[in-house]
């Protein structure tokens, strides 16, 4: 297999775990609406090129975060199908990385779209 091939088939797992990932979490389901709705605001309120940066970063950041908290919980619970207290305490963090970038994009999106109203 030459190189070439290789980058391929690393994209192809890569829409994998994507295809994993969207169509079973809730979570994401909720950011992908808010995303939705972002995205027809900035369109609507016509922003600019810079606030567009800006918002699909943060659509990027809240996405990849949850992306890595469902592999966080998925690997925990492979490894620690029992409770064990530092098992859930790994899953509380990753969740509570998610709620930071959430957080912060929301921030973002009021300083954004607040001047428009």
């Amino acid at each position: 297999m030459n190189e070439l091939q290789k980058r391929i088939k690393s994209f192809a797992y890569a829409f994998k775990g994507i295809g994993s990932f969207l169509p079973k979490e809730h979570n994401a389901w909720i950011h992908c609406t808010a995303i939705l709705i972002v995205t027809i605001a900035g369109f609507t309120l016509s922003i600019t090129r810079m606030e567009w940066v800006a918002v699909v970063l943060c659509f990027g950041v809240v996405l990849a975060a949850e992306a890595f908290n469902t592999a966080i919980e998925r690997l925990v619970n492979l490894v620690s199908p029992d409770f064990h207290p530092i098992a859930g305490d790994v899953k509380d963090v990753a969740a509570g990385a998610v709620l930071i970038c959430a957080i912060a994009a929301a921030i973002v999106g009021l300083i954004i779209f607040v001047p428009y109203f």
